[in-house]
């Protein structure tokens, strides 16, 4: 263990697979108590099952696009844990597509999955924050905020009003104490950066893994990253030795990011 996460209580949305079970995994290894989300039971005691002998894990199904799914959520986790001591929000990914692709369907789910969801854990969340030890929020965003990927014109355009929401909080929640801080992550691979690398081949006639190669060498580490990754960021994040750091939005992408800011 590195992070003294020893008995903090800890909701991780979408975590069953991807990054979010990357995240689930480091913390659980750290000493933390877990709760992990999936929209599916079935794949949320699957996960549960996988995760079980790396520590206290539980797991509560819930949609993060219906906000009574996420009270219900929030309502459990404290239940099973005994409180709150860190949130870290994940969602799995809206529909990629170009912006002349997508129908005002998809920007109304995506905005459901991508800001509402945040807007509604993170209200059902404070008051239990707020009685916990050392609490910090943790929102998963993207480098897409930074700058656009091509190809995923929802995920370019709704995640940056989570940013806001981490600048707006860290000010309002920081004279409470509460820590807010948000992860910006580059190519992991997950089943998103298959789906994105399987859409781009089907458009250029290759295949997948020759994209994959491509996209791996664009990053100037000259590889994809690997979910627990983001996991060990995330978990610094929340442990005390982050004790000073709120507001911030932090890129793990192996140096893909060309912006200066």
């Amino acid at each position: 263990m590195v992070f003294g996460l020893e008995g903090r209580r800890v909701l991780v949305t979408a975590s069953t697979r991807g990054i979010g079970f990357g995240i689930a995994k480091v913390l659980l290894r750290e000493g933390a108590r877990v709760v992990i989300n999936g929209r599916y039971r079935e794949g949320v005691d699957r996960a549960v099952e996988e995760l079980r002998g790396l520590g206290e894990v539980y797991g509560v199904a819930a949609d993060l696009t219906r906000r009574g799914d996420v009270e219900r959520l929030v309502e459990e986790a404290v239940r099973l844990l005994g409180g709150l001591d860190a949130l870290v929000y994940v969602t799995g990914p809206p529909r990629p597509g170009y912006f002349t692709e997508l129908s005002p369907e998809d920007w109304d789910y995506g905005a459901r999955l991508l800001i509402m969801s945040a807007v509604w854990l993170t209200r059902a969340a404070l008051p239990h924050l707020e009685k916990g030890v050392e609490p910090s929020i943790v929102y998963l965003s993207s480098v897409a905020v930074k700058e656009p990927i091509p190809n995923i014109a929802l995920s370019n355009v709704l995640r940056i009003a989570v940013q806001g929401l981490v600048k707006t909080l860290a000010r309002e929640l920081g004279p409470r104490g509460i820590r807010v801080n948000a992860v910006l992550p580059g190519y992991i691979l997950t089943d998103r950066v298959r789906q994105i690398a399987r859409d781009r081949a089907a458009r250029e006639g290759r295949s997948e893994e020759d994209v994959l190669r491509d996209i791996a060498s664009e990053v100037p580490l000259g590889r994809i990253g690997e979910p627990e990754e983001v996991g060990h960021l995330v978990a610094f994040l929340i442990s005390r030795y982050a004790s000073y750091i709120t507001g911030a939005s932090i890129p793990i992408d192996g140096g893909l990011l060309r912006s200066v800011f």
